[in-house]
């Protein structure tokens, strides 16, 4: 899975980038090391975003750290403290277990200062991170790192698991209990008798419509199949066994 385009929130995956050349433009300053970007060209048609070819790195430096530091992915090779201004380094992604907390499409493409423009921008958090770490107000809310599939940088991708792979949004299902619900994500279930959703659906699944119509037989052995064993909550314990985290609601 280089990039087969297809994030959804809940996805675990496992994220790399080889570590390539770049130069530090300023040594270890509140918590960030800067660099000079090895794979982003300025965008001299930017009416509104004006970058100067220069990236922020959060580094953990001990003591108490900032969120976007604390959710930063990329590393410096030899570390921040062993580097100065001028100096020449290897930057990029070790492999790293995460979590997509969101997914946005942008069209047109995001102007970000840089090209090529993102079409995309998928949030995650690092494994033993959770939404709930990130205080209300600070600039992440709780949605971590961003990513920008297909924007220069070499990101590889290992899906390690997605929960409820073979439902889409906005699938409805019947349960084993006899409730009708309505599936948004894996952590995003609606329950059409308006009553609490308590524990979530009850295992095995029987998908009744996909994007508004009737499913195709297919589609409805799917999800039988996919849900013939095991539980929902099995299904969360799983993902948080991987992940160290909590759910994203």
């Amino acid at each position: 899975m280089t990039d087969a385009g297809g994030f959804r929130v809940g996805d675990v995956l496992s994220v790399a980038c080889p570590f390539t050349p770049a130069r530090v433009e300023q040594a270890l300053t509140w918590g960030h090391v800067s660099v000079r970007w090895p794979w982003w060209d300025i965008d001299a048609g930017s009416d509104f975003v004006h970058w100067n070819g220069i990236v922020a790195l959060g580094v953990n430096s001990g003591g108490r750290v900032a969120p976007e530091v604390e959710a930063e992915l990329f590393r410096t090779d030899p570390p921040p403290e062993q580097l100065k201004a001028g100096d020449f380094c290897r930057v990029g992604v070790p492999p790293t277990v995460v979590h997509v907390t969101a997914v946005d499409h942008h069209d047109p493409s995001m102007e970000t200062g840089w090209l090529p423009r993102p079409h995309r921008t998928v949030s995650v958090l690092r494994r033993g991170l959770s939404y709930r770490e990130f205080p209300d107000g600070s600039h992440l809310d709780g949605t971590g790192y961003t990513l920008h599939p297909g924007d220069g940088i070499p990101f590889t991708f290992e899906l390690l698991m997605r929960p409820y792979a073979a439902l889409r949004p906005g699938d409805e299902v019947a349960d084993a209990a006899g409730r009708a619900w309505r599936f948004e994500g894996p952590w995003d279930w609606t329950a059409f008798d308006g009553a609490p959703s308590g524990a979530g659906p009850e295992w095995p699944l029987v998908l009744l419509t996909r994007a508004g119509t009737p499913c195709s037989d297919g589609d409805a052995e799917a999800v039988a199949a996919s849900t013939a064993i095991a539980s929902h909550q099995e299904t969360v314990r799983q993902w948080m066994s991987l992940t160290e985290a909590s759910p994203t609601p």
